[in-house]
Order: C-alpha cells, then structure tokens, then sequence
C-alpha cells in the first residue's frame, strides 16, 4: 500500500529533523517575559516569548521542541540567561537548563541578562547600557561593547539607584525595561520596554567562550536576596548560619 503524504503545506517532522544539524535551544526567565529560541548553527529557527513566571518555560521547551518532531536528546548545546533579574525566575531557568542538559548529557553554555538586552541594539564599536528593574527603587545595569563580533563588557554589572546611571560611563543608547517604573530614564535615549530574549541569549552564547558551566554554574543575583538582608543570621525558625 502506498504511504500517506504529509498535508500540502506542511513538512514532515521527520524531514525537519534531517534538515536539522547543530542544535542550539536557549533559554531566558529572568525579567516578566519568559523566552526560548532554537538556532541550527548560527541562524534562528524559531522563538517563543511568553509574558508570565519563569515556571513556564519548561511548557515552552516543550512546545518548542514538540513542533518540530525534536527531543532534549537531539539538541547538541544549551544556553541559559544566568541574570541578573527576578531571584525567583533566574533560579528557575537555570535549574531547569541543567536539569535538562545533565539529562542529555550536553553542554550548557550561560550569559548575563544585561548583555542580552545590550546586544540587539549594539552595532560595531557602540556602547550598548542594558537596564532592569531591580525593585527596591533600584536598577540593575551594564555597558556592553560589541568588538569583532563578540560583546564584551564594559566594567562590572551592577545593582543601584537610577539616578547614578552616569556611574556606568556614556553610551550611545539604553535597553531596558526599566521605563515603566523610573519614568526619567526614558530622556535617556534607547529603548525602555525591552526584556531580553531568547534570541538573544543564543547569540551571545554561540559568539561567547562556549565554556561548558553544566558543574559549575550559578545564578549572577548581583545583591543579596530581601531575605538575606532581613535575617543576615538566617530565616526565624530555620537552620542558622554558623
């Protein structure tokens, strides 16, 4: 009997899995748009943003993955944003990149949040400034460069009010979702409803050092958690420091 072709329009999962080669999948949870990306080599196959916690991603690695007849198994490399941004959101993401490249056995490559927002707007030898709202009537903030292709970046991420923004050095222009809540960075010139992407996060990886932190990876909080700062000697109740 002859076999059933696929529906006009529609490609084979099986042919979409040979067309395949080097996967990458990405994953970002850091800000209040939760985001994964596919990259076969160098180029976007496709994306998924998603407004809400960072306990869906795993739904859309899932859905990701699913459309196209792939498994964690058939994905050669991880990427993950490490932060900064929401405690609770970075340490879902990165629980779950690693949940699932130990699983497979891959490699998991990470990049900070801040370049992720920096980098869609870098051009060759600009000073990109990503921004994030840190809460607390803070910011969080970085200068990125892009320099040969690769984004570098420009002193040390940090945590402070927005009013000493200049701290950071001039740059040609701000990313950052930071708008909503500081209306006076937005005289600042760039772009003020960005939360950094799925996309965005593969690039940095794929262009970065590639170094495998599946062992040794950890969260970039960048301050202590508002539980730290109240019990310095741990939660009432729990097990203290010693």
């Amino acid at each position: 009997p002859s076999r059933r072709s696929a529906p006009r329009g529609r490609v084979p999962q099986r042919a979409v899995r040979a067309a395949l080669t080097v996967l990458l999948v990405a994953i970002e949870t850091t800000s209040r748009v939760a985001g994964v990306a596919l990259f076969d080599g160098d180029s976007l196959v496709a994306s998924i943003e998603r407004e809400g916690r960072g306990d869906m991603v795993l739904p859309l690695v899932d859905e990701l993955l699913s459309a196209r007849g792939l498994a964690p198994k058939d994905i050669a490399r991880w990427a993950v944003d490490v932060g900064p941004g929401s405690f609770t959101g970075v340490r879902i993401g990165m629980a779950t990149a690693k949940g699932i490249a130990f699983a497979a056995q891959k490699p998991l490559w990470a990049v900070s949040s801040l370049a992720a927002l920096a980098e869609p707007a870098l051009g060759e030898g600009e000073t990109v400034i990503g921004v994030l709202d840190a809460r607390r009537g803070e910011i969080y903030a970085g200068a990125y460069r892009r320099e040969a292709g690769r984004v570098i970046a420009v002193g040390a991420e940090r945590v402070l009010p927005p009013a000493r923004i200049a701290e950071l050095g001039a740059a040609a222009r701000y990313a950052g979702d930071a708008g909503a809540a500081y209306p006076e960075l937005t005289a600042l010139p760039g772009v003020w409803e960005r939360t950094p992407s799925g996309a965005a996060v593969a690039r940095l990886a794929l262009a970065g050092t590639r170094a495998d932190v599946l062992a040794t990876g950890v969260p970039a909080y960048i301050r202590p958690a508002e539980a730290e700062i109240l019990y310095p000697d741990g939660v009432p109740g729990a097990l203290r420091k010693r």
